[in-house]
């Protein structure tokens, strides 16, 4: 397969774990990647994931990341969404402040590999 075909295969696994953490939560309609008025912490997180993921997309498609670094990229984005639906697992679909800090900070780390495996490949 050449280079297009493999980060288009990727993206579409990517998508689907992502769309998959959003169907799984069973407690409320409110979960990873849903949007949900009542929970402004989890609104958050998922508006940060949504753009980070458009981030990922864009990478693909102007050639900036590579297969492996999207794969690595799209790994992480998913056991960052995990983790997620775990802590909203404890709390009737809501996150704590300090859950809410943890998981930003850890997509804070994917965002500045997102920036680094992008620029480094100009």
């Amino acid at each position: 397969m050449d280079k297009l075909t493999n980060s288009l295969l990727v993206l579409a696994v990517g998508g689907l774990l992502f769309a998959g953490s959003a169907t799984a939560q069973s407690n409320s309609d409110a979960g990873p990647g849903a949007v949900d008025p009542g929970h402004p912490r989890v609104n958050q997180v998922n508006r940060r994931q949504a753009r980070q993921q458009k981030r990922i997309a864009q990478g693909i498609r102007n050639g900036s990341l590579t297969p492996g670094e999207t794969a690595n990229l799209e790994r992480r984005e998913a056991s960052v969404q995990r983790q997620e639906q775990r802590d909203m697992a404890k709390h009737d679909g809501h996150l704590t402040k300090a859950e809410q800090q943890q998981l930003n900070r850890r997509e804070n780390r994917i965002s500045r590999s997102i920036y680094r495996d992008k620029h480094n490949n100009q």
